[in-house]
């Protein structure tokens, strides 16, 4: 059968038939290959009637050799004299006029694989054509194709190469290598992936060089199936995969957070017995890290330790960034131990993620030490990322003195406040009660040419339903006003003694459409606890209902057969009562009208794994005692809370009868 592919190559397997008089003949079927874990390719029968596939040179171009040329230090001066000229053709012409020797082949390829400008390459190659001294050979159009593909001059080599094809001078595994990997440089992808069709129309088998650089052509170009058809078509017809190739397969999978992908990766190096290099482990620690596997990241580090390699920063990097996205703590400072005692290379980078992660995980004093190691350090001085982690440590932990603190020598030492700084100073403040800072702080940082963003206006609005009173609210809402002066409006709207829902959701939907993704939840629940905190009776359920219509509750109420559970993991203190109030709302309906229901019912509020959390748990528990409803914490899992049908329901009917 034959497979075929998007390159349009058909691979051919030959098929036996039982009766060994009849000729051999072929079906075609096509098949699809996919982007999850794939199967290491099967043997290949090859049609015995069809010539093998032709390489044009099974090595790539030997050197010519210029060691037994007495004058190769007179030309290479002379190579280093055209460099040094003008980039004007005149020039250049003038300088060649005084070439020591008769330009030989041997000679002209001496000159010029030593001119360093790619400018004055092209130029000399010009000239060798017009003087017509001796026939020219694909080696003369490499040399000059190499040189341009450093200047990323993709339209000149194009133009070499079809002039080749004119002059039926032949393109070797070098030509069609260089001009793949230069359309890549270029970002011009479709050309690389169309040149790489014509070589193998031409029957040039490509080397390891051209496989890697069009796996990674399409992998940029998101072709995941293209990308396995051209390595297993590779494989198949012989190629032994490099890391570079791996390298390659990795990032494609990680992207896409595909781990069945990243696993098969590893297979294949396993079963072609190809070891990994250092490229390679810190690739596939990066797409562990993308597809949210700490646990594997973690036996991948080791398993790059005991192959004799020594992490370098970015393989560091890498596995801090995953350790405390997964807040593991003990993980985590089990690495920064295993760094200070091997004494790893440390960036301006790695200091930076590690403070993060810590800031992540809320390990303050591990902080400190790390931030003083970097003012110690003469490379690696703390920068406003630097200083942003530490504002969000001491913010996390409502340590508002040592956060103005580091505020105060920001600008001492002239390292400028970024959003995000601004971000977790404020909302520490805001915790505090410490309004007239947090105006000072909002006002210098708009100064210094901060622009706030959403997160910053959603913090604003987050201090604003924690303020007691109406003077602190005014001082938060005139910030917000230079911020967000919309959000203002809207908060206006919802206070009105009589509004209309109908205005209410289409200026609703008008502000959380020019939100970013990720603040428009913490818009909603922030929100709902502004009418929460000025008894706004029916709007905070007005707002839940908006925010579920639009989205952003996305699974807040779950059913099955046997339970009935609300998750409320996504939202604030206020909009978990709300929701819990709804939903009881609902089943006293459903009860009222005699309608089925389960055994069990839940309530999933989770539990923070940072050591700074609120505790949205803690909060629910206090509401459902202060309702005397019939929930209780499950003894099998934190966070979730759990109730009998013969229990809620003779507790909602009663809640019917008042």
């Amino acid at each position: 059968m034959a497979a075929s592919l998007s390159t349009g190559l058909d691979v051919h397997f030959a098929i036996p038939q039982s009766d060994t008089k009849r000729p051999i003949f072929f079906t075609r079927r096509k098949f699809t290959i996919y982007s999850g874990l794939l199967s290491k390719p099967k043997s290949t029968w090859v049609n015995p009637t069809k010539p093998k596939r032709s390489v044009l040179s099974l090595q790539r171009q030997t050197r010519s050799p210029y060691a037994y040329n007495p004058k190769v230090r007179e030309l290479k001066l002379f190579a280093n004299k055209l460099s040094d000229c003008d980039n004007s053709e005149e020039a250049f012409l003038s300088v060649l006029e005084e070439i020591p020797l008769e330009p030989t082949r041997e000679n002209a390829l001496l000159i010029l694989n030593s001119l360093k400008p790619w400018q004055k390459t092209h130029l000399f190659l010009n000239w060798i054509k017009t003087k017509n001294l001796f026939p020219m050979e694909t080696i003369f159009y490499n040399v000059t194709m190499k040189s341009l593909r450093f200047g990323r001059q993709f339209e000149l080599i194009e133009e070499l190469a079809n002039e080749m094809v004119s002059n039926e001078i032949p393109l070797d595994n070098i030509t069609y290598s260089t001009i793949i990997t230069c359309a890549k440089r270029c970002n011009l992808f479709d050309k690389a992936v169309e040149w790489f069709e014509r070589m193998y129309k031409t029957g040039l088998m490509p080397d390891e060089v051209t496989y890697s650089a069009v796996l990674d052509v399409y992998a940029k170009l998101g072709k995941a199936e293209e990308v396995v058809s051209l390595y297993e078509r590779g494989v198949a017809s012989g190629w032994k995969p490099d890391p570079i190739a791996f390298s390659v397969l990795a990032k494609m999978y990680g992207e896409a957070g595909d781990y069945d992908g990243i696993r098969y990766v590893l297979q294949e190096m396993t079963s072609l017995g190809v070891r990994p290099n250092l490229v390679v482990y810190n690739t596939l620690l990066e797409a562990m890290g993308k597809a949210g596997k700490p646990g594997l990241a973690r036996s991948l580090f080791q398993e790059l330790l005991e192959s004799g390699l020594t992490p370098n920063e970015k393989t560091l990097t890498s596995l801090a960034k995953i350790y405390g996205k997964a807040r593991w703590a003990k993980d985590a400072l089990e690495l920064w131990e295993e760094m200070k005692s091997k004494n790893w290379p440390m960036d301006f980078i790695l200091y930076n993620t590690l403070l993060t992660m810590c800031a992540d995980i809320g390990l303050v004093e591990e902080a400190e030490q790390l931030f003083l190691d970097m003012k110690k350090s003469q490379h690696c001085r703390p920068d406003s990322w630097s200083y942003t982690a530490m504002l969000k440590i001491y913010g996390s932990g409502g340590n508002v003195g040592k956060a103005m603190e580091f505020f105060e020598e920001m600008s001492e030492v002239g390292v400028e406040l970024n959003v995000m700084g601004t971000t977790c100073l404020i909302q520490c403040l805001g915790k505090a009660g410490r309004m007239d800072e947090l105006v000072k702080v909002f006002s210098v940082s708009v100064e210094h040419g901060i622009k706030p963003d959403d997160r910053l206006c959603g913090c604003l609005l987050s201090v604003v339903s924690r303020c007691e009173s109406r003077a602190d609210v005014d001082k938060v809402l005139a910030c917000l006003h230079r911020a967000n002066p919309r959000l203002v409006g809207f908060l206006k709207l919802i206070e009105e003694e009589v509004y209309c829902l109908d205005t209410v959701k289409e200026e609703f939907k008008g502000i959380i459409s020019d939100t970013k993704d990720d603040a428009r939840r913490p818009f909603c629940n922030c929100l709902i606890d502004i009418c929460l905190s000025k008894n706004l009776n029916k709007r905070p359920h007005d707002l839940l209902y908006l925010g579920t219509l639009y989205g952003l509750h996305p699974g807040l109420y779950n059913k099955t057969a046997d339970e009935w559970s609300l998750d409320v993991r996504s939202l604030s203190v206020g909009a978990a009562q709300t929701a819990l109030e709804e939903w009881m709302g609902t089943l006293a309906k459903t009860i009222k009208h005699e309608e089925a229901l389960p055994l069990l019912f839940s309530a999933q509020t989770g539990t923070g794994t940072h050591k700074f959390s609120q505790g949205l748990s803690n909060s629910f528990a206090s509401h459902l005692k202060k309702l005397a409803a019939p929930f209780r914490q499950s003894e099998e899992k934190a966070g979730c809370f759990v109730a009998k049908r013969e229990d809620l329901v003779p507790w909602l009917r009663s809640r019917l009868q008042t």
